[in-house]
């Protein structure tokens, strides 16, 4: 195969989520659907691929009637031909196009609505120019920066979920669904919002293993008992740590319009609850790092294109990456320009007060001009972002946001300078070393990880986010764990640092 038809067999794949489900993975889910609802008269897999769960159907439920439906004819072929003697209705359909209502209303209940959907982003689709995607809408109800900056974006999986779901919602139905654990949990969101009373759980599947994936994926299974009612409740859905768990780890839920990853740990700390009275900061943000950050070795500094470099010690401060801090790494082995102090401000200062690094970010301008966020337009020649006043605290409390990791570090200054992070992570400015420990003391107890356990989504791409830090009332935190008088470090902390 050419690497051309390499590149668009590629793209294809990714264009129409093309994973096709293992037999035995498909057999496995049936016989969790079968255990709980063993009497099902008719199976619907509305992307049915190869027709791996048609198969595992056909064989738990012998008097069901079995229909599919997939975009390649070439699917469809492969699919009549594993199931015997007719038994199933399969059929070329696009997804997108197909009136699942009349579909559905031809079905005897109780119905199960099987499979594995795409897992592919709109966003995606978008970069390959796919057509394989829903009419174009603001599926999320996103508006302004939003909808600009990503969170328009979603999996083509969860509009497919939530569109069988309001197809079928008023009658008796089960579906079951593999899907990223992300998906299943905005799906919940929206049964929530839609005050659709419905039954539901997830449970975690190895689709490293199943799919050579590296993605956090789930069975999504949702049951409904033929209500119409609607009406804005509680949902808790129980959360299972593999296929074949007999217990739950924990229970999701959303309750008063926000969601949990564990409820019960929700409620033990509610009280907790509030916003941040010090607010959580991001790191140093500038999109140049061979440019902007330096390593340190024997002769000095080196730039990430292998350049010694000499610089204005005003404008060069020790860094912590992200992974640093989540490794437990504390000394700075690196190196950040900081070209302002705080957002906005003018640059061309530097050509007067640090010559030879005017001189160095003029030769590399052309890799400053080369950005792509936006944030940078109509701003200040080497602009960054992430930048105060509150950059320069001596002393910060950092975590970072990307791992899987709940652990608070304390950054202290190094040769008199403060200690930069970088923009994977977030902190809390301190104006002494005193104050960062009683901080990090405090959140990297018992309490504060409850309550971080009760509200954090591992699957997430930035699973601790400022939003979930800021939502700790540290007043409230100090004083559980009666660590300081609360009112005193907070209050020092906004006098110092002008909050």
């Amino acid at each position: 195969m050419t690497s051309t038809a390499a590149k668009k067999r590629a793209n294809a794949r990714v264009e129409f989520g093309d994973w096709q489900t293992p037999l035995d993975l498909a057999r496995e889910v049936v016989e969790i659907v079968r255990r709980r609802t063993p009497n099902l008269a008719s199976v619907l897999e509305p992307t049915c691929g190869q027709g791996a769960f048609l198969s595992a159907a056909e064989a738990a439920f012998p008097t069901a009637t079995l229909v599919g439906f997939d975009v390649s004819e070439s699917y469809v072929r492969e699919a009549r031909e594993r199931v015997p003697h007719g038994r199933a209705t399969v059929e070329v359909a696009d997804f997108f196009k197909v009136r699942w209502e009349r579909i559905l209303e031809s079905l005897p209940e109780p119905i199960l609505i099987i499979g594995n959907p795409p897992w592919v982003t709109n966003s995606a689709l978008g970069v390959l120019d796919g057509a394989n995607l829903p009419r174009k809408s603001n599926f999320k109800r996103h508006s302004g920066l939003d909808a600009m900056t990503g969170k328009s974006n979603f999996d083509i999986s969860e509009w497919m979920l939530i569109r069988m779901i309001e197809a079928v919602h008023a009658r008796r139905f089960t579906l079951a669904m593999l899907c990223k654990a992300s998906v299943a949990r905005r799906v919940m969101e929206r049964v929530a919002s839609q005050g659709w009373k419905l039954e539901g759980d997830i449970r975690a599947i190895d689709a490293r293993l199943h799919f050579a994936a590296a993605v956090d994926a789930v069975l999504l299974t949702v049951r409904g008992d033929g209500r119409s009612d609607c009406g804005r409740h509680e949902l808790r859905w129980s959360a299972y740590p593999s296929l074949g768990a007999q217990s739950a780890a924990r229970i999701m839920g959303v309750v008063e319009g926000k969601t949990y990853s564990d409820v019960e740990a929700y409620l033990k700390t509610r009280q907790l609850e509030g916003d941040s009275e010090i607010e959580w900061r991001s790191g140093v943000k500038h999109d140049c790092s061979k440019v902007m950050e330096l390593q340190v070795s024997e002769d000095g500094l080196i730039n990430g294109l292998g350049e010694s470099v000499h610089l204005e010690r005003d404008y060069v401060f020790p860094l912590l990456k992200g992974s640093d801090l989540a490794n437990g790494r504390v000394v700075a082995r690196r190196r950040v320009i900081v070209t302002q102090r705080k957002l906005g401000e003018d640059t061309h200062a530097i050509h007067t007060h640090a010559p030879a690094l005017w001189q160095y970010l003029q030769k590399h301008r052309a890799n400053f001009e080369a950005r792509k966020s936006s944030i940078y337009r109509e701003q200040p020649q080497f602009a960054i972002f992430g930048v105060g006043d509150y950059s320069f605290a001596p002393y910060k409390v950092a975590i970072c946001g990307l791992y899987k990791r709940l652990v608070f570090t304390v950054v202290r200054p190094l040769d008199g300078q403060p200690v930069m992070v970088d923009d994977t992570a977030y902190f809390l400015p301190c104006s002494s070393e005193e104050d960062a420990k009683v901080l990090s003391l405090a959140l990297n107890g018992t309490r504060a990880s409850e309550f971080f356990r009760a509200r954090v989504f591992w699957d997430a791409k930035r699973p601790i986010s400022k939003a979930l830090l800021q939502a700790l009332s540290l007043e409230a935190l100090l004083r559980a764990e009666g660590l300081v008088p609360p009112f005193r470090l907070v209050r020092s902390q906004q006098q110092v640092l002008a909050f």
